[in-house]
């Protein structure tokens, strides 16, 4: 591979499940705001280092699901 298209730079957490949680205002694929989706290009590796940090626990704000095969059941979450 070429020299020039090797860069160290922090990678995406982006794992193509790209839907923003209407309530949490985040993507329940990788827990990043709009913003920081949009501004990830222009971020510097330490801010993509310090959004890459609070990604896990951002987790736990989409616990309660909006549907899915149990909702549709009648089950529980």
């Amino acid at each position: 591979m070429d020299e020039v298209w090797k860069r160290e730079e922090v990678e995406s957490p982006c794992v193509k499940l790209c839907i923003v949680h209407p309530e949490a205002r985040i993507c329940i694929g990788c827990y990043r705001s709009i913003d920081e989706i949009a501004g990830w290009g222009r971020l510097t590796p330490a801010q993509r280092t310090a959004i890459m940090a609070e990604l896990p626990s951002r987790a736990a704000t989409l616990t309660k699901r909006r549907g899915g095969r149990m909702a549709r059941l009648g089950g529980k979450d």
